[in-house]
């Protein structure tokens, strides 16, 4: 069974609560106000955006006791032949850290960690873009905070407007002059990589690209079925740890089908993939390649192991089987049982009566899950 009521129930319970999204919307929006107002920094900075699964609208409520990621890119001047090794560039960072963050971050491969009382944020700086594409990193699409789930005419394109600026009086001439628009083709920018003493070439506007024309495709269910899924192996699977992550949603992008009517059948569905296209991979334990978005050289399984990805193949074939029972259940306490045994406790309970209910809308229900008055929506609105 499809149950959207039920998955509307479930995806409220795993989102990130309205006080953790004020949390990290203080805790980014200070960042990115800060560094505009540093004098030294704001001469050197292009743009400030987000990225991650904040931005994607794959984030999913993190566990208790623990801290959210928030991704900020900041978008330099530094030129890669002035700046030619990444401490150099990271070093230029390092007295705006200690002015309104001393103690409380830490300098990683690629990026600082600074962490809050509520969220960590993930300050990564890139290097000089080219001048073509400087009046692309300052536009709307790329520093506004909306998401998929906000907004579904999202496009890199000049004339596209943030959601936050709708309602002003010319609003309207340019979100019709967007939808005619082509969308801007953009190059990877480069991160600084302390490790391997080099800059990396990135594309995070292609992973928030990719994302938003994947869940158009899926009707809008591609983000809510990356949630189900991160959930599922967050509370049935602690080990291996690895893949986590971007990876996951990366290989979910890759396997969850196009057109998919609803949440129950995108799990289903994209876990049957997974088994399927890599059983091979698996058996020889060996790691498959997914290229990334607009990096293709990258592949985004690099850092697991065969043995690694062999074990989470194993889960996910397992996870399979029971996602497919549930979703092709006709009883619903049989189907939601089946749901319950993936997602655990976040999983409404069946109603306590028996019958053939279907999820429709025959009159009052008793039960764990919200009865339907109208169309069922999943989502509307950031994470919620």
């Amino acid at each position: 069974m499809e149950l959207p009521s039920y998955f509307r129930d479930f995806l409220s319970a795993i989102r990130p609560t309205s006080a953790q999204l004020d949390d990290y919307k203080s805790g980014h929006k200070t960042l990115r106000e800060r560094l505009y107002a540093d004098e030294r920094l704001s001469r050197i900075i292009v743009s400030t955006f987000l990225q991650g699964s904040y931005r994607r609208a794959t984030a999913i409520r993190p566990h208790e006791g623990k801290r959210a990621d928030v991704d900020v890119i900041v978008v330099t001047r530094l030129k890669t032949d002035e700046y030619d090794r990444p401490q150099k560039a990271l070093a230029v960072f390092l007295p705006f850290l200690d002015a309104h963050y001393k103690g409380k971050y830490e300098v990683n491969g690629r990026s600082f960690g600074i962490q809050l009382s509520h969220v960590d944020l993930d300050l990564v700086i890139t290097a000089a873009p080219s001048e073509s594409e400087i009046s692309i990193l300052e536009s709307d699409s790329v520093t506004a905070e909306d998401t998929p789930e906000d907004v579904d005419d999202w496009k890199l394109a000049k004339s596209w407007v943030a959601l936050a600026k709708r309602s002003a009086p010319d609003a309207w001439r340019l979100i019709e002059t967007s939808k005619r628009e082509a969308e801007w083709k953009t190059s990877p920018l480069l991160i600084p990589d302390r490790e391997a003493q080099r800059w990396e070439p990135t594309h995070p506007l292609m992973q928030i690209q990719r994302a938003w024309e994947k869940n158009r495709q899926c009707k809008g269910h591609y983000v809510n079925v990356v949630k189900a899924i991160k959930w599922w192996r967050r509370i049935n699977h602690p080990t291996p740890k690895y893949p986590k992550g971007y990876p996951v949603e990366h290989l979910i992008w890759y396997c969850c089908p196009d057109g998919i009517s609803s949440v129950a059948e995108g799990v289903a569905r994209t876990l049957e993939n997974i088994g399927r296209a890599y059983q091979v991979d698996a058996m020889l334990k060996r790691i498959p390649n997914l290229p990334d978005h607009g990096v293709p050289e990258h592949n985004v399984f690099h850092r697991v192991s065969g043995e690694d990805f062999a074990a989470f193949h194993a889960q996910v074939c397992s996870a399979a089987k029971i996602a497919r029972e549930a979703f092709s259940a006709e009883d619903l306490r049989a189907s939601v049982d089946g749901w319950q045994r993936l997602f655990g406790e976040k999983s409404p309970d069946p109603p306590p009566h028996d019958g053939d209910d279907d999820d429709g809308d025959d009159g009052p229900k008793q039960g764990g899950y919200t009865p339907r008055k109208a169309p069922s929506r999943i989502g509307g609105g950031r994470f919620a």
